[in-house]
């Protein structure tokens, strides 16, 4: 068996993309990414652990918060949170290993299983969710610039302040994951120290109503419990897919536990702060709007305002990683474009999910609804993505194939899409735990297919 961690060799790194480019030796500079395996990694541990925790504070988690209110209480929604943390962790140790191992990008892992042609599609429902949120946080952030102008120089136009914030945005995400590494590295202690203050100042705030509703209420422990992680899972449910577009940056050295544990761990504190503070000021108020949130949790007009930029910057480097890349990645696969012109379309793509509905306090019940919906599509690829590399590939992919656009994987196969489509239908008919339910489904088809219907067997090489 092959070592779990090798060294990327010259035959491994110089092989032509789709595009015709070729990997390339030496530091790479800014905005210089291609699908190419990946030789220079630019992550150590600590960096690694640091950008996943910055990037990881999606503001979708308040609206998550808010959407379990009246059915969990406050021990069932904690551990709710930190139950789908661990899971996520486990996943992304999971499916990231392709990448690590190889430096391949999730565009190039999905050939082996769905087909050049095939990789589109889950290409495209991994996209699509990461704009939509992309929209919706660059609002969030926009709202955030916008209040404290409002405050501090009576200047109130939060358009002006989106399409300033989403051109700032994509001027950031050009530069790659050079850029990415050092802006995550910097925010996360900023980020960090602005979510336990807001979880402080909300305990001191509505501690005495919290206790008397939220602690002594019986809530459920049974499948509106299991919904509940599944909802604070699902965020993250995107990035599980394309967990190989990180780890190819990470440096070699580092084995399957303390990846599951880099993972579990940088994502638990933001998630956690996140889903309680929003979970608990939505029960006290009624209030799902993270802005407003934070408006009534914080009194003091300084700390409000530094809290404020303290969230607007949190959607800058959460955007950049987790919502700009992958479909940047997929733009560049179908459409041989380069990583910054790439990255300019994602981030004009952005303005058409029309965001500002999305903020609304009607809105929760929505987005937990878009939430399930998009997860029933992920956790059937996420399954047939894992079944691939560890049982059909053996966790050895050859690479001179991923690339070879008239080789065995050309095309599409067929396995993988009759696959994902009968996990959809499990998913689907057991809405609240979509993605639980749609991997045993969705696993064990490829399996079956792979191994015993013959429009597969080229695909087996």
């Amino acid at each position: 068996m092959s070592h779990p961690n090798p060294q990327p060799t010259t035959a491994d790194t110089d092989l032509p993309i789709s595009g015709g480019a070729v990997a390339h030796d030496g530091t790479k500079a800014p905005g210089d990414e291609s699908l190419a395996p990946q030789q220079t990694r630019i992550m150590g541990r600590a960096s690694y652990f640091l950008a996943w925790f910055g990037g990881c504070v999606s503001i979708g988690t308040f609206a998550m918060g808010s959407s379990v209110v009246g059915t969990l209480n406050l021990i069932q929604a904690t551990l709710a949170i930190a139950i789908g943390c661990f899971v996520i962790g486990i996943a992304l140790a999971i499916n990231g290993a392709a990448g690590y191992k190889y430096g391949i990008p999730f565009m190039v892992q999905a050939r082996s299983a769905f087909g050049f042609a095939g990789t589109r599609i889950p290409g495209l429902v991994r996209a699509v969710p990461a704009i939509v949120w992309y929209g919706f946080q660059s609002w969030i952030g926009a709202g955030a610039l916008n209040m404290v102008s409002a405050t501090l120089f009576g200047f109130d136009n939060l358009v002006f302040y989106f399409i300033t914030f989403q051109f700032l945005q994509i001027g950031l995400s050009v530069m790659g994951f050079q850029g990415i590494k050092w802006l995550e590295n910097i925010g996360s202690a900023f980020i960090l120290a602005s979510l336990t203050y807001m979880f402080y100042a909300t305990v001191q705030r509505y501690g005495d109503e919290l206790s008397a509703n939220l602690l002594t209420m019986e809530g459920s422990w049974g499948l509106p419990f299991w919904g509940a992680t599944m909802l604070f899972l699902g965020i993250y449910s995107t990035m599980m897919l394309n967990v190989s577009d990180y780890s190819r940056e990470h440096k070699h050295g580092t084995g399957p536990g303390i990846l599951t544990t880099i993972y579990a761990m940088s994502i638990l504190p933001c998630t956690l702060f996140m889903g309680l503070i929003g979970f608990m000021v939505s029960e006290a108020t009624g209030t799902a709007d993270p802005i407003q949130v934070f408006a009534n949790a914080v009194d003091n007009t300084p700390l409000l305002m530094t809290t404020l930029l303290f969230i607007a910057f949190a959607q800058v480097t959460t955007n950049v990683l987790n919502n700009v890349v992958p479909p940047t990645y997929v733009l560049m696969d179908v459409f041989k474009m380069k990583f910054p012109i790439a990255t300019v379309i994602v981030g004009l793509l952005a303005f058409a999910t029309f965001p500002w509905k999305l903020v609304q306090p009607e809105s929760a019940a929505g987005l937990q609804l878009f939430v399930q919906t998009y997860s029933a599509f992920l956790g059937p690829i996420f399954a047939i993505l894992v079944v691939d590399y560890y049982i059909i590939r053996r966790r050895t992919l050859d690479l001179g194939k991923l690339y070879d656009e008239t080789g065995p994987y050309q095309g599409v196969n067929y396995a993988a899409l009759i696959a994902t489509l009968v996990g959809i239908a499990a998913a689907l008919s057991f809405s609240a735990v979509s993605w639980y339910a749609s991997l045993v489904p969705a696993g064990l088809t490829y399996y079956l297919l792979m191994k015993h219907w013959a429009p597969c067997q080229r695909f087996r090489q």
